[in-house]
Order: structure tokens, then C-alpha cells, then sequence
């Protein structure tokens, strides 16, 4: 016998929870399934009015499946056929369409929900709701466009980004960042000292759209007894010196970025911890209890063998393989000599000088290994731009390597020296060995001057 008061108590509960379904954002459903899975409407929550521009009333009371009626016709057979399947297997369906509403606008909806069966499994409705994912649906597609017209630009470009060339090599490069930067997987870059793996790095990041800062971190200059508090921050007072509390490179990075650059340089001990950060993205500052998020992107970078120092057990295996899922190669100069006069081209755009190489220099460039890579192509320019034709006349039409000899036997490296040594000394003469003239004289400054001085063993 139902208690006195029940039934008034229950229909309390149904008219809360009716009113609190009609404040949701959303058309909550509930369907009868009928014979060949055809779905009867019997509630619709006000929802309805907003996604659809239909009150729940019209629905329930139309006689016909006005949202099916709605639903675009590339769409419905699809949406027709997952929810059908997933009803068969006992499983919740979660599923993406489009609707066409009587003014003409498109929406997209995400439609999830599951069927109720009876006592002998048969399905007898199917309860869910719709929600307006048209924003987010719009956006993905825009950014799918968007990165199609820009893989379709760069098979032209000479550029991407801060990032020169124009090569084969390089057009593998730029659409692996632009593959990178539509993810937040993991990213290891490899290639030779010099090649311009930080500058990979940065476009990964720019790429990316991320809202963080970039922060890139060279692994191998941060002294070993400084690198926990560096990557992990510290609290006043968590050591000798610690005058006051300092956020660190991983804290800095939240919502950005962290290049690690010759990452292989990290000691095993803060391999361990950082792997932690890595899978939790939580860290602890030193002399503090209480963890911290970040929620960085890692991009990582080497010259060196990975795969070699997991064998030698220099490099923990379970962060190599962390690290390593998306891997992308830079090339060297050498293997992309095509790319040299844009390089140089660049370097002169962005100094304000025009250097005039002559022909046997631009092909004794063309020929060199390069084994600096585009680093050691710009310490070259930026020497010829002090020495000029006296550094073309050194060439001649040997190769640039230092190895190579050039006139009288020297090599590049001895033959700049005299020459920067002669250039000197004449320029000391000219201005009676006052120092500051000469330096000024030499588009040098003071200390430069006097370091090469010594260096040169100019008294």
C-alpha cells in the first residue's frame, strides 16, 4: 500500500527535475521505438526552442520525426545507422550531424544517449540529448582550411616563419611543423649543431596557437646542481642563497611551450622527475608541499643517438619513448646547398648590407660541407662584412673549409687571423694606436677590440 503523501512527493520530484531539464542548454529527448526502428517522440525539454526553433510542444505533437526531417541529407543515413548499431549492441551512441533550421541556418549537434530495454532485452525507448557544438564544429573546420591552404602555400614558399629555404628537404620540414602544431603530441627534433632546430621549435609554437609562453632551455648549460631548481622552481628559504621564491622553467611554460634543447644532457636523477612532470603534468617546487600544474607542450631536441644512450642506459627508456612520438629531422646545409643564396639573401635583409659576394666565392660556398651548419654560414657572413674583398681575395676559388689550404699554405682559419691582425695594426697606425678611434674605425667596440688584441698578440 502506497504510504499517504507518496504520490504527491513523487510529482514534486518529476516537476523538479522537469524544470531543472528545462534550464539546461540543451533538448534533453526521450523516444518510443516503434517496429523497424522508428522513433516516436514523447518528451522534449525547452531546449528545443533555442537549438532548434521549435518548442517542445510542436515536436512532441507533430506526428513526425521533425528533427529527422531536419537533419541533413548527408548526414541522416549515418545518424540513422549508428544509433540503430549501437541499440543492437547495448552500448551508448555519441554521434556529430548537421540540421538544416526553417530560417536556413546549419547547426551542428553532438546527440549522445543509450536505449531502454525491457526485462527481455527487447529496446523499447531511447533517452538523450542534443547539444550546439556549432562553434567549436565551425572553428575545427576553419583551422582544417586554413592549414590546408597553408601546406598548399609552402610548396612554393622559400619560408616558414623565421625558417629559410625553399629545398625538397625543407618543405618536408615545414609540413611536419604544421602537422606538429595542429597536436599537442610530443615532438623530437633531430639534426647536426647549428641546423636550426630552436628555430623549428618556435614555429612549432607559433603554429600551434598556444596562449603560453615559449620557453626554450638549453639542457647542457644549466650547472647539474642547479637544474632541479631551475626546471622546478623554488620556495624562499628551500636553500643557501634562496633570498626569495622563483618560478621555474616548467611553471613558466604553463599553456606554452618547453623546448628542451640537447635534451640528452638531463642526468638520470632529473630524468626520472621530469618523466613524472611529464605524465602528471604536476611538479613541486623545491622546499615546498604543495604541487603545482602546468600544462605545457614539450618539444624536445639532440645531435646526439637516443636510441644509442637507452643502450648505454645514459637516457631512461621509459622517457625516450615518452619523448619520442613525433620525430622531426632537420636537414644539413650540406644536403640543401640550393638553399645558401636565400640564406645569404636573408642574412643581408636583415643586416641593412649588401655584400656583392662575388661568383668564385658564391661557389666556393656552394661546394663547402658546411659541417657548422646554417650557424657557421652566418659567422662566415658576418666576417665577410667586416673584411670584405680582402676575405674574397684570401678565397680565390678554394674552398671555404678551414681545412682547406688557401694562399702562401695557410688555411681560412690562419690566413683570417693575419688578416684580421694586419687590418689592426694599420688601423691602430692610422689613428696613432688610440684604441677607441681604431675601435670605432673597425665598427668595434672597446672590448672586442682589446680582446682580439690579445687574442692576436698585439701588445
Amino acid at each position: 500500500m502506497t504510504p499517504f503523501g507518496a504520490e504527491k512527493d513523487g510529482d514534486q520530484i518529476r516537476l523538479r527535475l522537469r524544470k531543472l531539464l528545462d534550464r539546461l542548454p540543451a533538448l534533453v529527448y526521450r523516444c518510443r521505438i516503434e517496429e523497424n526502428f522508428n522513433y516516436v517522440l514523447e518528451y522534449a525539454s525547452r531546449g528545443s526552442l533555442e537549438l532548434i526553433g521549435v518548442p517542445p510542444e510542436e515536436l512532441v505533437e507533430a506526428g513526425v520525426n521533425i528533427i529527422e526531417r531536419m537533419t541533413h541529407p548527408a548526414d541522416l543515413e549515418s545518424q540513422k545507422r549508428a544509433v540503430r548499431d549501437s541499440v543492437v549492441a547495448h552500448e551508448p551512441w555519441q554521434i556529430m550531424y548537421r540540421i538544416q533550421l526553417r530560417s536556413g541556418e546549419l547547426k551542428w549537434l553532438w546527440d549522445q544517449g543509450e536505449a531502454v530495454y525491457d526485462e527481455t532485452g527487447a529496446p523499447v525507448y531511447l533517452e538523450g540529448l542534443l547539444m550546439n557544438v556549432s562553434e567549436q564544429k565551425f572553428l575545427e573546420i576553419s583551422l582544417q582550411e586554413e592549414n590546408r591552404q597553408l601546406r598548399q602555400k609552402l610548396e612554393n614558399s622559400a619560408s616558414l616563419g623565421a625558417i629559410i629555404g625553399k629545398s625538397a628537404a625543407m618543405r618536408e620540414v615545414y609540413s611536419m611543423i604544421i602537422k606538429a602544431a595542429a597536436t599537442d603530441t610530443n615532438v623530437i627534433i633531430l639534426g647536426e649543431t647549428g641546423s636550426g632546430k630552436d628555430m623549428v621549435a618556435r614555429e612549432i609554437h607559433n603554429y600551434s596557437g598556444r596562449k603560453g609562453a615559449y620557453v626554450p632551455v638549453n639542457c647542457g648549460a644549466i650547472p647539474e646542481n642547479l637544474l632541479e631548481s631551475e626546471f622546478f622552481g623554488h620556495t624562499r628559504g628551500a636553500f643557501t642563497g634562496a633570498s626569495e621564491s622563483k618560478e621555474g622553467l616548467v611553471g613558466a611554460a604553463h599553456n606554452g611551450t618547453l623546448f628542451l634543447d640537447e635534451i640528452g644532457e638531463l642526468p638520470l636523477n632529473l630524468q626520472v622527475k621530469f618523466l613524472r612532470v611529464l605524465e602528471s603534468k604536476t611538479y613541486t617546487p623545491l622546499g615546498s608541499r604543495a604541487p603545482k600544474t602546468s600544462r605545457f607542450r614539450l618539444v624536445a631536441a639532440t645531435n646526439r643517438d637516443l636510441a644509442k644512450m637507452v643502450r648505454d642506459k645514459t637516457l631512461r627508456a621509459d622517457l625516450y619513448y615518452r619523448i619520442n612520438v613525433l620525430t622531426i629531422h632537420v636537414p644539413p646545409l650540406r644536403e640543401r646547398a640550393e638553399d645558401i643564396p636565400l640564406l645569404v639573401e636573408a642574412w643581408q635583409e636583415r643586416n641593412g648590407i649588401d655584400l656583392n659576394l662575388p661568383h668564385s666565392v658564391r661557389v666556393a660556398m656552394s661546394h663547402y660541407p658546411w659541417p657548422g651548419n646554417v650557424r657557421e654560414l652566418h659567422n662566415f657572413l658576418d666576417r665577410y662584412a667586416v673584411f670584405g674583398q680582402a676575405v674574397a681575395r684570401q678565397l680565390g676559388h678554394q674552398d671555404i673549409a678551414p681545412q682547406a689550404q688557401g694562399q702562401d699554405g695557410m688555411t681560412l682559419e690562419e690566413a683570417t687571423r693575419e688578416l684580421e691582425r694586419s687590418l689592426i695594426l694599420k688601423t691602430l697606425d692610422q689613428h696613432r694606436w688610440h684604441r677607441g678611434k681604431t675601435a670605432t674605425a673597425l665598427g668595434l667596440n672597446l672590448r672586442t677590440l682589446q680582446r682580439k688584441m690579445k687574442s692576436l698578440g698585439i701588445a
